[in-house]
């Protein structure tokens, strides 16, 4: 999507660690009408695939999993990194390594929120080494639905989650693959 890249040229900045800050838009200060964009072009890409459920993971997902699922016209949920005491026992969970938080997390989502046959699309703001995919994909597998594919914005190409999901047979959509990226230099993948 040539505005996504055109926005992280212009917005982002890339931080030690191959960490991309994108707070200004994306994921800690949010456009709600860039983030309506996207999910339009999502929609575009996924407007075959009956989709009718989305799912992400908190917290820098929801926003454009939530604008995803508003164009579908279909609910989202999202995974907890961690049982809360308004959760019942009754939970789909997966473990999952956090490469930003540098840690890792039980993702969790209640059973009744996920259904057998389901046809889900995951979204997320970022995708690097597919932790969180993988995560998300297993309790999918787990509560029987149909994964019908992954809807990321921007794509650490260079780390190779994306690609590894793919080898797998997963069908994942993003709006912007990174390849490279130092201070002052991001190169995209065309």
């Amino acid at each position: 999507m040539k505005k996504l890249k055109e926005r992280i040229l212009r917005d982002g900045k890339v931080l030690p660690g191959n960490v991309l800050k994108v707070g200004s838009f994306l994921n800690h200060m949010v456009d709600p009408a860039f983030t309506f964009e996207m999910a339009r072009e999502i929609k575009s890409r996924f407007g075959d695939a009956q989709v009718n459920k989305v799912l992400t993971v908190e917290a820098s997902g929801i926003p454009l999993a939530f604008a995803v699922a508003y164009e579908f016209g279909v609910p989202m949920v999202f995974a907890k990194k961690a049982a809360t005491k308004n959760l019942s026992e009754n939970v789909y969970t997966a473990r999952v390594a956090s490469y930003t938080h540098g840690r890792d997390f039980d993702l969790v989502v209640e059973k009744d929120c996920l259904n057998a046959h389901e046809r889900v699309l995951v979204v997320d703001d970022f995708l690097a080494y597919g932790n969180a995919l993988d995560g998300l994909f297993r309790i999918c597998s787990d509560a029987d639905a149909e994964i019908v594919g992954a809807a990321i914005a921007i794509e650490k190409g260079f780390q190779g989650g994306g690609d590894e999901l793919r080898a797998r047979g997963f069908r994942i959509e993003s709006l912007a693959i990174i390849d490279s990226m130092s201070e002052g230099n991001i190169k995209f993948r065309e």
